[in-house]
């Protein structure tokens, strides 16, 4: 397969999960994906920017559809959310490769930072409240994902033989 087209389906299939993970999780669990405290189990997916940039777009993308899709959507959110997703995985892309104890910890703080940072600013401007209390509910929500099912995610991801399938050098 084309690097371009493996590149496009990795990006298109990341996009989907996200999309479908995300509302499937505000049925089944309403409200964890959309409050202060957000626990969006689709964010594990940045893990994939570590592999691959195809994620940096795909996600970026997921976020997008889903933050359009999502009645509950606070206007910025469209553009907010989207951006911070995608700078995360950006820096996740650019840091992959800096570990402590062969786990690449800088790239999985990341959507805690961006998002905390981000989302936070965004939900002082709709709910009030003090910055550093929205931002900091934010980037608990991230972290709690990304050190749990993120590092599983990551560890699964690292078999040699998954690693193959998933990305060919070739």
């Amino acid at each position: 397969m084309k690097k371009s087209v493996r590149n496009l389906t990795h990006a298109a299939a990341l996009a989907a999960l996200y999309v479908v993970l995300t509302h499937l999780q505000n049925i089944l669990l309403p409200g964890t994906t959309s409050n202060a405290i957000q626990f969006r189990i689709s964010e594990a997916l940045c893990v994939f920017a570590i592999f691959t940039p195809s994620a940096i777009w795909g996600l970026g993308l997921g976020c997008l559809i889903y933050n359009l899709s999502y009645l509950g959507a606070l206007p910025l959110d469209f553009f907010i959310g989207t951006a911070a997703t995608v700078l995360a995985t950006m820096v996740m892309y650019q840091c992959r490769n800096l570990r402590v104890l062969k786990v690449p910890i800088v790239a999985l703080l990341m959507p805690a930072l961006f998002n905390g940072l981000l989302v936070g600013w965004e939900l002082t401007i709709y709910l009030g409240g003090a910055f550093v209390l929205n931002a900091a509910y934010v980037a608990i929500g991230e972290l709690a994902v990304l050190l749990s099912l993120g590092t599983a995610l990551y560890y699964l991801l690292c078999a040699p033989r998954l690693q193959a399938t998933l990305f060919p050098k070739n």
